[in-house]
């Protein structure tokens, strides 16, 4: 990995760490479903306009159906659901229960594409939901907070989240492969758009969100969506997809930063062993770690 290509890397995770950071700002102002519409939204005028200049709009045209599956699973229903847990729990903690969507791509590659799992990538699998569990003990309560919404609900909606990134990766390995990343990108997030139009217009809050709102929501569709889908297939086609995932295991961190930083969000305990312990987990069943593997004995030729 060259050092622009480690910048990259370092930024994308500061990006996606800053992305609970702008829904915790902007959520009760705007509504789950308001926050993600204007995500998604801003994403696509960004993006957009960068697919037709690269000329792949044919592309998009070609596999426009798998493209709109894609941006429901991948960007409007994760988009919403980390919305709404941003009502209730913050921006640190939805990060870490963010780090879960290896665990559930691996479950869902192994039961769908009929990927092998090793014996490191089943332990890492037993670790990471381990660890879920653990944190989510801790921090689940059933008690509906100031905005209705109870920390065990925002840590359903975090976890579905992840199950939908992780089933996205295997419907896009199986139906999108070959198509080029940046089609997959603004065509993902134009769908979404499309699909979250009507929604959006119901739910849409009655009283119009601050102008601090609506610049969360600003850096939420264009610093941390749009910009970093660039970044990110930028890094895949420079270092490789195994390369490029790695970025997983560092955006808990900065979200973690970002919350304490700008929100005053406590950096607990809990959190951090809770967090280590599902990054364990989630390195072995990437593959980022390994168990050893013993030597086979030799055997002496006469």
């Amino acid at each position: 990995m060259k050092a622009r290509d480690g910048i990259d890397l370092v930024m994308l995770a500061a990006l996606w760490g800053a992305a609970f950071l702008f829904m915790r700002m902007g959520a009760a102002a705007f509504g789950p479903v308001a926050l993600a519409a204007v995500r998604v939204t801003g994403a696509a005028c960004f993006l957009v306009p960068l697919l037709v200049w690269r000329r792949e709009v044919p592309a998009l045209r070609a596999h426009w159906k798998p493209l709109l599956v894609v941006g429901v699973m991948n960007s409007a229903l994760p988009f919403l659901l980390f919305s709404y847990a941003a009502l209730a729990i913050n921006a640190g903690l939805s990060s870490i229960f963010n780090a879960t969507t290896p665990l559930w791509g691996a479950v869902i590659a192994w039961l769908w594409l009929k990927d092998r799992l090793s014996a490191s990538r089943v332990l890492g699998l037993v670790i990471g939901f381990a660890g879920v569990a653990w944190l989510a003990w801790d921090k689940a309560s059933f008690k509906p907070g100031d905005h209705g919404v109870s920390a065990a609900s925002a840590i359903a909606a975090c976890m579905l989240a992840a199950f939908f990134y992780g089933l996205s990766a295997s419907f896009t390995k199986r139906w999108l492969t070959g198509v080029p990343p940046m089609a997959v990108a603004a065509g993902s997030q134009l769908s979404a758009t499309l699909v979250l139009a009507v929604p959006a217009f119901f739910f849409w809050p009655e009283r119009m969100p601050a102008p601090a709102d609506w610049a969360a929501a600003a850096m939420l569709a264009l610093l941390c969506t749009g910009v970093a889908y660039v970044l990110f297939f930028r890094l895949i086609a420079n270092v490789g997809p195994a390369n490029a995932i790695t970025v997983t295991f560092m955006i808990p961190a900065f979200a973690v930063l970002w919350g304490a930083l700008f929100l005053g969000e406590p950096i607990t305990g809990a959190m951090v062993i809770g967090c280590a312990v599902i990054l364990l987990g989630t390195s072995l069943a990437t593959g980022v770690l390994k168990l050893p593997v013993a030597a086979k004995p030799s055997v002496a030729r006469r």
